[in-house]
Parts: structure tokens; sequence; C-alpha cells
């Protein structure tokens, strides 16, 4: 199993459209990769790692899939519908990470 992680960094006066996020990106996400995609969570962020310290990431999207090449396969031919939906609901460019789930 793999986890796609979608981190966007908490830049001063930088948008994000959480609404729009859930309601519209995230689903579109969900049908044009299909069945590949196992589960997403969708976090947003509230604090630092210390009480009043600032955020690292305002929103954090991590996606499941059961490898590198099932989440490339359902997501190449769809890269630029997801790509091209960023500006939609955010300024903020986004850092991604491909992870191997250990535990």
């Amino acid at each position: 199993m793999i986890k796609v992680g979608v981190f966007y960094p908490d830049n001063p006066g930088s948008k994000f459209d959480m609404k729009y996020y859930l309601e519209k990106h995230i689903p579109m996400v969900q049908q044009k990769v299909g069945s590949a995609l196992k589960h997403v969570t969708v976090e947003q962020g509230v604090s630092g790692g210390t009480p009043g310290s600032p955020l690292t990431y305002r929103v954090i999207c991590h996606l499941s899939f059961d490898s590198v090449e099932a989440f490339q396969g359902a997501f190449g031919a769809n890269a630029p519908q997801i790509m091209g939906d960023i500006p939609n609901y955010t300024d903020i460019q986004p850092i991604v990470q491909i992870s191997e789930v250990k535990l």
C-alpha cells in the first residue's frame, strides 16, 4: 500500500477554499481515478507542534493506492484535469510525496 501525500503549506496571505476542495475537487479526483483509489483523508491544520505556534501545513490530503503503478496508471491520464483545478481553490503550490505504508 502506498500513500500519496499532498501538503499545502500555510503561506501568509494565501487562499484556500475548503468548501470547494471538499465538495468539488476531492469528488472529482475520486471520479477520475476510480477504484484504484482505496481511501482518502483531508486534514485541516489547527496549530503547530507547540501551543500557539504557526501551522506548517494549512491542509494535508492523503490518497491511498495499492501500488505506485496503480497510482500512476489512474492519475497519469487525468493529471491535466486534476492539476488544472488547483487554481479554483488555492494559490498555494502543493508539495507531493509518495510513501510506502509500513504500519
